[in-house]
């Protein structure tokens, strides 16, 4: 499948672009997993977003995460709801997501390290991608969660 990458800030984001991302944010994490959460936590007025668009069918979003930086009050860049719609999971699309996220953030504040609180089941995706754990496995609404650490200047092993 061929995504439309588009980063955007929260002012860049149309009502129809915005209320398509809460809608794919609610089905993965609220009904996929069963997790009754505040899903409007505020931080997004502060994020880049990072949507990958179906365009075949309906201008639709198929992957999606944020990325909170550091001068936003993070201690260093934060990556967060980062998902995939079920229809094309299995295709590598969250390797595309990620790196591309990397990217951007090396780009925009080199020399940091990289934040991530992590679903425990794919703690060795975020591996491979050089975040290593740095706290016990917690509870997060509801999921085993654990944060991992990427550090400055990671390059990752092709």
């Amino acid at each position: 499948m061929q995504l439309n990458w588009q980063w955007y800030t929260f002012g860049n984001l149309s009502g129809h672009e915005l209320y398509a991302i809460l809608a794919l944010r609610q089905q993965v994490f609220v009904v996929e997993q069963q997790c009754a959460y505040l899903d409007c936590d505020d931080l997004d007025q502060h994020a880049w977003h990072l949507v990958g668009w179906d365009t075949t069918e309906i201008y639709r979003p198929l992957a999606y995460l944020r990325v909170i930086l550091s001068e936003k009050g993070a201690e260093m860049p934060v990556i967060g709801r980062l998902l995939t719609h079920r229809e094309i999971r299995g295709q590598k699309i969250g390797k595309t997501l990620l790196t591309l996220a990397l990217q951007r953030i090396q780009a925009s504040d080199p020399g940091s390290s990289v934040r991530i609180s992590a679903q425990h089941y794919l703690l060795s995706f975020y591996e491979r991608f050089g975040f290593s754990p740095v706290s016990d496995i917690y509870e997060e609404d509801g999921i085993p969660h654990i944060l991992m650490i990427r550090p400055p200047q990671y390059r990752r092993k092709k």
